[in-house]
């Protein structure tokens, strides 16, 4: 019974979480930044005061889809986020950019994330299978839980190793756009309160998957005993 409070109470917390960032973002989409660049060209010009070339930026459909693939160095920026030049395209352009430093810089837990990728991938695309596939045989393998687990526990562990990726890139990002005079001592405490709140929906899912862990280890103990 304790489990589903715990699982309810992160999906009620997830959905806080996405609901205010989605209203941080509504807010601070409507003030503009000091000097009107948009989010593709504040990534042009972090690109450029960190020294580093080579990274391609292109525009994705959907909001709040923004993301850096280490894979082929493209920094992908929603549409909103790519021709906006408000504070929250700033704040948002500079955390993707954050990302683009890390791997130019070979931060290391970038780096352990990336070598997990091709492992978490082929976890979350069986291990829901290998649970179906134990409760339906669950007398005749009931090896098939542990196996489920130690899938799991990799994509568990991808999300704890996402969490110091996302706020380091933050970090940077932050500092960057103070230094950089696109955010203002009146504006920096909203680009830095949006990516807060998206640091949040992180946490959330890391703590989420950890207790989605725990809730299959424990069966797995009880049906040891």
């Amino acid at each position: 019974m304790m489990i589903w409070v715990i699982f309810i109470a992160f999906m009620l917390l997830g959905w806080l979480i996405n609901s205010q960032l989605k209203s941080k973002f509504e807010k601070y989409s409507k003030i503009p930044t000091a000097n009107g660049l948009t989010g593709r060209e504040v990534v042009e010009k972090m690109l450029r005061d960190n020294g580093i070339s080579g990274v391609k930026i292109g525009s994705v459909q959907g909001r709040l889809t923004d993301h850096y693939n280490p894979k082929d160095r493209t920094i992908n920026l929603s549409q909103e986020v790519y021709n906006g030049n408000s504070i929250a395209a700033a704040a948002v352009a500079a955390h993707e950019c954050g990302h683009a430093v890390q791997h130019a810089k070979a931060y290391s837990m970038l780096q352990m994330r990336s070598a997990l990728v091709p492992v978490v991938s082929f976890a979350s695309h069986w291990v829901q299978w290998i649970l179906l596939a134990e409760i339906l045989l669950v007398n005749t393998f009931p090896q098939l839980l542990l196996a489920g687990i130690i899938l799991f526990a990799t994509t568990t562990l991808f999300s704890f190793i996402t969490l110091p990726v996302e706020i380091d890139a933050s970090h940077r990002a932050l500092s960057w756009l103070r230094t950089s005079g696109i955010t203002t001592s009146q504006t920096h405490g909203y680009a830095q309160n949006a990516l807060k709140w998206a640091a949040y929906t992180y946490v959330i899912a890391a703590l989420s998957s950890l207790a989605t862990l725990l809730y299959y280890i424990l069966i797995y103990m009880g049906r040891r005993n």
